[in-house]
């Protein structure tokens, strides 16, 4: 595994990712090319929706139309008609354009995929049932996770030496309304594997997946398997490549019979104990077993057989059916990672953390040893940097042909223990004689945080320390052991001005991904780091020739800063085996501007010549016009903060006057004040605006102040939390200030809202900041942090090491203060740790007990993000309500808060 930067937005949906590649790891393993887009992230292609989301925009699409103006906004009063609501046109029109595509190339790099996705997928769909089982939701139908998203179509360009496209080609061959899953390039290019499933009433087949391959020159795809009653379990792995020609699948066990019943009398009561007087801290875990009608209906679902398939159909089942989290095969296609979970189960954790069993076995199926049986670990520390005890991330070496690396902690896996070295990383060849020794490969003194390999003379380990923000880079050389290991970084990862940037990976014959090293006149070794750029300006990402012996740059490449924001996404002159050279570089690049979409590019040298890939239309262009800008407010304690600002098309402060404005954010917490005032992002990224956005309200009138900074400091040994309510409401009345000095806001019309954490800050800043807010909105919200007592986001005391902090810290115990209209939302079937659906219950209730003005709305089948078009319109229609009844409407006086009740929340 190797530590890659990320450059991307987060979406609100699960489902919308970034535009970045899969990392080397995960691509070695499942065989796969990279991934580019905004659209979709999972393992392989998978258009997997079964994540939980954090919050921030990412693009949606829209046809022509025009913002509205102050005169044509119009308030739906009838606010309690049953049934879902849709939102203005304006608001409509801009979520319901069809999503752009993903794109993946080929390993040869001379095509490349365009993966066709629909809109926002019906109700219907997530009012499947599911089970909630061991932390996961199982679509028992299917046999996969539950609420997976999917392509509806894949189509094939050829590109040519001069970057552009050939004509299309569609895959054909299964029947039309097919939803496609796990798309992956077989190593050497000449196939596609994915799985397809069909919504078919009154079928047996309906839903289940099924292996289908597709002939890349013709286009033809047809079914894997000859046999149709074999499906695919993808509960958690699906299938990989183990050679050109064949795969390993995860198949539903055909002896399988029908699901256990529930017993009508239970055989006994549910009884946990804890006679042993053990320690054992967990955090508001969602989703876990129960009982023991639970823990068979987990294994009836989770069980697989695994099968080798040939492309000609010949298939052969290996090693017995168990419960199989992943397989990984070697570079050299010679042997099997298997891992597996095991009995004992847990009704205090999640899967996750079950007794894991990994075994070496050849790619025809033979067992070869046991690497390690892990038993069940409920005892992990909720400190952060916590880990599990024994051997963990194990994985194969990507430039061998098949040696296994891992690390195993020296700490007992507890952060709070001090002890050097913490982390022991071994290495050892699959070929081992028995009983012999691992190799150590490097020691230590922070936590294990991955290695990008190149080969026997160079790879960079990564390792870091929460609770100082500390990471440090070091160069070994795994094959000289003459050579000591030296740092090659030592920084703070909060400083985002001093990081030097990732090394770019090249793709091996074997499919994996190493350091790509380059040739240059000068003697040493070169690799190219790419960064993100971040200065007082904004981000100016970057591409630098690194000489990792004499640690001297050349800086080869920088993104336009005057107008464009453009990133380096993947190297694509790695396909050729042989030595690389900086005057025969090709990259794949992205460019945005504010207000143009983000497009892709070959970039070639010597003469950088560029070459545009893609065209993609403007996903809203009655928006296409919009402002933004970064602005800079300081903070009364002299800290620096940063924030976008957004105005509609054709605005103008001087002339149209103060707007209606929306604060939309989510808290950070920093160990300085220096790290918090860092600008981070750019003013030339384009606008993305996702499905439940705050910039869809550009298109009705208002400003919008998105991400502004809200840090909370904790300096030295001084925990952030501590002073989490000043530190907010200072960052708030910075941001206030600001807008209104700037004319952009009306003092009595700013509405605060936010999503997650955003969501608690929205509740906090509504109680101690009253006179700065007319109205708020809070979606998948918690509000009570003693209903979280081990542990929330990155405070890692528990509620009896902290009682006064988290009592200080929730709004619940502040809901007598609320007296602004505040908005809740919340999915019902939330599975996030810290955000269990009764939060917003219990806020709401609090607040009606003291005659608040307040409103809740509960969203049937959502989960901590919302994904269904009715669920997604509704949430859009309260929200334009609120913000039209209680900020574009309100009065030009602040209501329910008196003079002194002003004045005391200044203080």
């Amino acid at each position: 595994m190797f530590l890659q930067r990320v450059y991307h937005r987060l979406s609100l949906f699960p489902s919308l990712t970034p535009r970045i590649p899969l990392s080397s790891s995960t691509a070695h393993k499942f065989g796969c090319t990279r991934v580019y887009s905004k659209p979709l992230k999972s393992h392989k292609i998978s258009c997997s929706s079964s994540l939980s989301a954090m919050g921030a925009e990412d693009r949606g699409g829209g046809p022509n139309g025009s913002v509205s103006s102050p005169g044509s906004l119009e308030v739906d009063f009838e606010d309690n008609l049953g049934g879902y609501r849709l939102p203005p046109p304006e608001i409509r029109d801009i979520v319901d354009a069809p999503p752009l595509p993903a794109l993946s190339f080929s390993p040869l790099r001379d095509k490349i995929l365009f993966l066709k996705r629909r809109a926002l997928p019906p109700l219907a769909e997530l009012a499947k049932p599911e089970e909630k089982l061991a932390g996961i939701r199982i679509n028992g139908g299917c046999n996969t996770r539950s609420r997976m998203s999917f392509y509806t179509g894949i189509s094939i360009h050829n590109l040519t030496d001069d970057g552009t496209l050939g004509p299309e080609k569609e895959i054909y061959g299964f029947p039309d309304g097919a939803k496609i899953n796990f798309v992956c390039w077989s190593r050497d290019g000449r196939h596609l594997s994915f799985t397809i499933r069909f919504d078919e009433e009154n079928s047996s087949d309906s839903g289940k997946l099924k292996v289908w391959v597709a002939d890349v020159e013709t286009g033809e795809a047809r079914p894997l398997f000859q046999s149709p009653d074999i499906y695919v379990n993808a509960v958690f792995d699906n299938f990989v490549w183990v050679s050109d020609s064949t795969l390993l699948v995860c198949t539903v066990p055909t002896s399988r019979g029908d699901p256990p019943k529930k017993p009508l009398v239970p055989p006994g009561p549910k009884i946990q104990s804890n006679e042993q007087k053990n320690v054992v801290q967990v955090r508001t875990f969602q989703d876990l077993l129960k009982d023991e009608y639970d823990a068979d209906l987990f294994d009836y679902y989770a069980t697989s057989q695994l099968v080798l398939v040939s492309l000609d159909g010949t298939m052969k089942p290996i090693g017995p059916p168990a419960l199989y989290t992943s397989m990984d095969p070697s570079p050299d296609r010679k042997y099997l990672l298997i891992t597996t979970i095991h009995r004992p189960y847990s009704f205090i954790v999640p899967c996750g953390r079950f007794p894991k069993k990994t075994e070496l076995w050849t790619t025809d199926g033979k067992f070869v040893k046991e690497i390690c049986d892990l038993p069940l670990a409920e005892d992990i520390p909720i400190a952060s940097n916590s880990v599990r005890k024994g051997m963990r991330s194990i994985n194969w070496r990507p430039d061998k042909p098949s040696t296994l690396y891992w690390v195993e902690t020296q700490d007992g896996g507890d952060a709070k223990t001090e002890v050097s070295p913490r982390d022991i990383i071994y290495m050892q060849s699959a070929e081992s004689r028995e009983n012999e020794e691992p190799e150590v490969l490097h020691k230590l003194d922070l936590r294990y945080g991955g290695i990008s390999w190149c080969d026997d003379s160079l790879a960079l380990v990564y390792e870091s320390w929460y609770k100082t923000r500390r990471v440090r880079t070091w160069v070994i050389s795994p094959g000289q052991k003459d050579v000591s290991p030296r740092i090659l970084f030592d920084r703070s990862s909060e400083d985002v001005y001093s990081d030097p940037g990732s090394p770019m990976m090249r793709r091996t014959p074997a499919g994996t991904y190493v350091i790509a090293k380059f040739k240059k006149e000068d003697e040493g070794t070169h690799i190219l780091l790419n960064g993100s750029g971040a200065t007082p300006e904004g981000n100016i990402p970057f591409l630098d020739l690194f000489n990792i012996n004499t640690g001297s740059k050349e800086r080869i490449w920088e993104s336009d800063k005057e107008k464009y924001f453009e990133t380096v996404v993947a190297l694509m002159s790695d396909h050729n085996e042989g030595d690389l050279y900086i005057n025969q570089l090709k990259v794949l690049t992205s460019k945005e501007s504010k207000t143009e979409n983000t497009q892709y590019y070959l970039q070639s040298w010597p003469d950088k010549r560029v070459c545009q890939i893609t065209n993609f239309p403007h996903p809203y262009p009655q928006l296409a016009s919009l402002q933004k800008e970064m602005i800079k407010y300081q903070r009364k304690d002299g800290v620096q903060l940063t924030a976008t600002l957004y105005t509609p098309p054709g605005y103008d402060p001087s002339r149209d006057g103060p707007r209606p404005c929306l604060f939309w954010s989510y808290p950070g917490e920093f160990k300085s004040k220096d790290a918090a005032g860092q600008v981070r992002g750019s003013p030339n990224e384009f606008a993305g605006i996702g499905s439940t956005s705050a910039l869809l309200w550009l298109a009705r009138g208002f400003t919008i102040l998105s991400g502004p900074t809200i840090p909370i400091i904790g300096e030295g040994d001084e925990e952030a939390n501590d002073r989490y309510v000043e530190q907010l409401v200072a960052s708030a009345e910075a941001a206030v200030e600001e807008v209104i000095r700037r004319g952009v806001a009306h003092p009595n019309k700013i509405a605060v809202g936010g999503h997650s954490y955003g969501a608690f800050m929205t509740a906090n800043l509504l109680a101690h900041a009253p006179h700065l807010f007319c109205c708020g909105i809070a979606r998948s919200g918690a509000y009570n942090r003693t209903l979280t007592p081990f542990g929330f986001q990155n405070e890692d005391r528990t509620l009896w090491e902290a009682t006064s902090t988290y009592v200080e810290m929730s709004p619940f115990v502040s809901a007598n203060k609320i007296k602004q209209p505040i908005l809740l939302i919340h999915g019902e079937e939330d599975n996030n740790s810290g955000t269990l659906t009764m939060q917003s219950d219990r806020f709401f209730n609090a607040l009606k007990g003291h005659g608040a003005l307040c409103r809740l709305v509960i969203l049937p089948h959502e989960s901590h993000g919302y994904s269904a078009r009715e669920s997604i319109m509704h949430v859009l229609w309260e929200m334009d309500r609120w913000l039209q009844n209680y900020a574009f409407n309100s009065s030009d006086t602040p209501s329910n808060i008196d003079a002194s009740e002003q004045t005391e929340a200044k203080l």
